[in-house]
């Protein structure tokens, strides 16, 4: 089920006009992809952010444009990450009956038994490659590590099968890990032997002192 968004054609590129759209709270953007000519556009910032925290980056969007329905998703944006606004959008039309690429989030759930046990969690991959209809891409893909023991390891082989998309990494890449407490304490130790002064400091400030 995708949202229905209005969106605005957009034929005045001054930067006064840029300027003006973001003013009145829009964002201004463009279309472009499958049966779709480039059409720059602007939309209600509050409802395309309402979106993506909705339903994720890879949300299938109805843009609305003075009538005209576009099923997109967002294929880039540009952030001011001080103000938390965005700046511009990409909009790619998608084929809905067309497998797509595209990146979705990695999501760890539960507490690890080996941290638990004083183990330390790495998380090595944090988005996943997946290839799939516009429809049944996953908002993100969720692993529970509640059974990760301290030396225990998980790789993309230990990801449950799904019939709605494929995987796009090799089996062994590492999800996640739990290292144990000792090694941890090893770089901890070798941090700390590093500062020191040089053996021959007392010898060179004499010197200096002779001079």
């Amino acid at each position: 089920m995708s949202t229905t968004i209005k969106a605005k054609e957009r034929k005045d590129f001054k930067k006064s006009a840029t300027r003006a759209i973001r003013l009145q709270g829009h964002v201004p953007g463009i279309i472009y992809g499958f049966k779709t000519d480039n059409k720059a556009v602007s939309i209600d910032s509050i409802d395309l952010l309402k979106v993506l925290r909705d339903e994720g980056r890879n949300a299938i969007i109805q843009l609305d444009v003075d009538g005209k329905k576009h099923s997109v998703m967002v294929n880039d944006m540009q952030r001011d990450t001080m103000k938390n606004e965005i700046l511009h959008a990409d909009f790619l039309a998608v084929n809905m009956n067309s497998e797509v690429d595209v990146e979705v989030p990695l999501t760890l759930t539960g507490e690890a038994q080996g941290v638990k046990d004083g183990g330390v969690l790495q998380q090595p991959l944090y988005q996943i490659s997946v290839t799939a209809k516009p429809n049944d891409i996953p908002q993100t893909i969720e692993v529970d590590i509640s059974n990760l023991a301290v030396n225990d390891t998980l790789t993309i082989s230990d990801l449950k099968d799904s019939k709605k998309y494929t995987i796009n990494h090799e089996d062994d890449e590492v999800i996640a890990s739990i290292l144990p407490p000792q090694a941890e304490e090893e770089i901890d130790s070798g941090e700390e032997q590093e500062p020191g002064e040089p053996e021959n400091a007392e010898g060179r400030e004499g010197e200096d002192e002779a001079e």
